[in-house]
């Protein structure tokens, strides 16, 4: 078993820095292409939707690396696997560029998606890394460059599209990692595997690590609700702004998206309040949160300010629930860590599915109203969830095994 870091050994605020804005960059490679699918529809003379074939398979490479690439952090040296995975992400990045027909680029999406979780990567090295008193707020701060990597990819990818064509955006990108990864290698500790499990019996210790803790299927399934009235507003947010009450288009709209970067931003100090006053008050506050801002969306529908109100409250909320039960998983077992952020991360996004279906569902069914019930519901069911003493079925313990 791994020693814990001795306090000389503790992430210094700068390196935390350097990982959040490696953690963002990363991620942002999984969003950069959503700028552009006009000009791959224009410049490979692709039919009307062909073209939604390149984020699907992004999207897709994005679940095989936090599901194949991820856990393996417990298996080898962290510094290393984070290094190699940059580089296979700068060649992806590459190839993606010098495309020579739609099928190269497609696939080069697939491969731009699985190497882009070296994110998932970054994430628990960072927690290892933190003294105990302080892992809330280094957390936040690092998911926090995630989330503002994922609201920036698609302004920084649209406006170098429009300038200088759709490749650039992935040189651009390719020259980002590489600068990233040579600060990285001169930055970073290197941190001995935690387990020496086979690959096989690492892919499997996922299960058990489900079984044995009943946290950490309390922690996935209210993240997984939070996560799905989130996507389920994210979804639908086009098609609201397309409204004759609004007739907003898509710089609009990727515009109002950036108000969420404030959510990103204080995501450090909801960490820093779940470090001093526990968890389960954060996650719980959350939820209530999420919950509030999908009131403000359903009784002030035509108001702009009203929505531009409800986004700030929706993402602190997410953000904040996201930082404090991604801090109570981590905590279960030092050894697993990259384990458990893989069964969290898995669970997350597989709300946002459910959530993105779920919601588009209920706005054509019933509107923007529809959307805000499904949200608020949701949300609600997870505060629920999160404040419930005991629950069948997710807090009894099933096994004993350590994984």
């Amino acid at each position: 078993m791994q020693t814990p870091p001795s306090p000389s050994e503790y992430i210094s605020p700068a390196l935390v820095r350097l990982l959040a804005v490696g953690a963002g960059a990363a991620v942002a490679n999984s969003y950069y292409n959503q700028a552009f699918l006009g000009y791959l529809t224009a410049d490979f003379a692709l039919v009307a939707g062909a073209v939604s074939i390149v984020p699907v398979l992004t999207q897709a490479g994005n679940a095989f690396g936090v599901l194949l690439l991820a856990p393996l952090g417990d298996r080898m040296e962290r510094r290393s696997l984070i290094l190699m995975t940059i580089a296979a992400l700068v060649i992806a990045l590459v190839g993606a560029a010098v495309s020579p027909g739609f099928a190269w680029l497609a696939l080069a999406s697939l491969a731009v998606g699985l190497f882009a979780t070296v994110a998932q990567q970054i994430v628990p090295l960072a927690v290892h890394l933190a003294p105990p008193t302080g892992r809330g707020r280094v957390l936040g701060t690092v998911t926090g460059g995630i989330l503002i990597g994922i609201l920036l990819a698609r302004t920084v990818s649209g406006t170098i599209s429009d300038l200088w064509g759709w490749s650039f955006v992935f040189w651009f990108a390719a020259v980002l990692m590489i600068a990233i990864g040579v600060a990285l290698a001169v930055w970073l500790p290197r941190v001995p595997p935690t387990t020496d499990m086979s690959y096989p019996r690492l892919i499997g210790s996922l299960w058990t690590l489900v079984r044995t803790h009943p946290v950490l299927r309390r922690a996935v399934t209210v993240q997984f609700l939070i996560f799905a009235a989130f996507m389920g507003f994210l979804s639908n947010l086009a098609l609201l702004l397309a409204e004759p009450r609004f007739q907003l288009g898509g710089t609009e709209v990727g515009l109002l998206a950036l108000v969420g970067v404030a959510g990103a931003l204080a995501a450090p100090i909801a960490g820093g309040f779940a470090d001093r006053r526990g968890e389960g008050l954060v996650v719980s506050a959350g939820a209530g949160l999420v919950v509030f801002a999908f009131m403000i969306f359903g009784f002030w529908q035509g108001s702009l300010a009203g929505l531009v109100v409800g986004i700030l409250v929706l993402d602190l909320a997410v953000q904040s629930s996201q930082v404090a039960n991604q801090a109570r998983v981590y905590a279960l077992d030092p050894n697993a860590r990259s384990r458990l952020n893989t069964v969290f991360m898995a669970c997350m996004l597989a709300g946002g599915a459910v959530g993105a279906g779920l919601g588009g569902a209920a706005y054509a069914i019933s509107g923007w109203t529809g959307t805000c019930i499904f949200g608020a519901t949701s949300a609600g069911l997870a505060l629920v969830i999160s404040r419930a003493p005991r629950l069948p079925g997710l807090d009894t313990r099933r096994t004993d095994p350590h994984p």
